[in-house]
């Protein structure tokens, strides 16, 4: 399928960004989309109407913790459940992954990390899939401090790091997937995100730094993702 061709797609994306100048996660999206989209600022209390035309959601990720959260998270993870009442196809990455695991079991299942993540890095991929293909191992960017955990038999893990065990999940039977990585960043995009949230001289700058010594790599996940997600219809 080429979803370009699909005139009937229309993607609404829920941006999560807390500062859009540093963390550009619609323009990442957008590069790789190429069916017609609208971005809502959660944080601002902008949500999709569900009553509209949209066909798919994407969850984009946030520079907030998943663990401390500000008030206009309720009513986000409020939104999420009904478009999961509503059989939406769903797309979350990195926040927006930790996001649907907050939605769909709670509290209990979303925590720090124990090892954050910064970087590139090899990410064992599982299960054979439609959103990540053959068994193996793919590279790709990632910048996370939390991480969903815990998920139950209604969940298959479908990828795993060393220090994160759920790397992606699928909701069995169900248009569903969470993603903690970020294919959608490539390098260059990566590049300047880590110089931004380097230049904020935040306690993790350090992190940041280091992560731009790294050699990077990236498989190009975000086509095939992309490709499968947006393939996908509403139930």
């Amino acid at each position: 399928m080429n979803p370009a061709a699909n005139k009937d797609i229309r993607v609404a994306i829920v941006d999560n960004s807390i500062t859009p100048s540093v963390y550009k996660p619609v323009e990442h999206w957008a590069a790789f989309l190429q069916v017609p989209f609208t971005s809502f600022r959660a944080p601002e209390g902008r949500l999709p109407d569900l009553k509209n035309d949209f066909t798919h959601l994407i969850l984009t990720g946030s520079e907030v913790s998943i663990v401390e959260r500000e008030g206009w998270v309720d009513a986000e993870v409020d939104f999420v459940q009904e478009a999961l009442n509503l059989d939406f196809p769903i797309l979350g990455s990195c926040y927006g992954h930790q996001l649907l695991a907050l939605a769909l079991r709670g509290p209990a299942h979303v925590r720090r990390c124990p090892r954050p993540e910064i970087g590139w890095y090899p990410i064992d991929i599982r299960i054979k899939s439609g959103l990540l293909g053959k068994e193996g191992t793919a590279y790709a960017f990632s910048s996370h401090f939390d991480e969903a955990i815990n998920l139950d038999e209604d969940f298959r893990i479908l990828a795993s790091t060393p220090n994160c065990p759920v790397q992606a999940f699928e909701l069995k039977g169900r248009p569903v997937w969470g993603i903690q990585f970020h294919p959608e960043i490539d390098i260059p995009a990566a590049r300047e995100f880590l110089r931004n949230l380097a230049d904020l001289g935040l306690k993790t700058s350090d992190l940041f730094a280091e992560a731009l010594s790294m050699n990077p790599q990236d498989s190009g996940l975000i086509r095939r993702i992309v490709r499968h997600f947006l393939g996908v219809t509403r139930g």
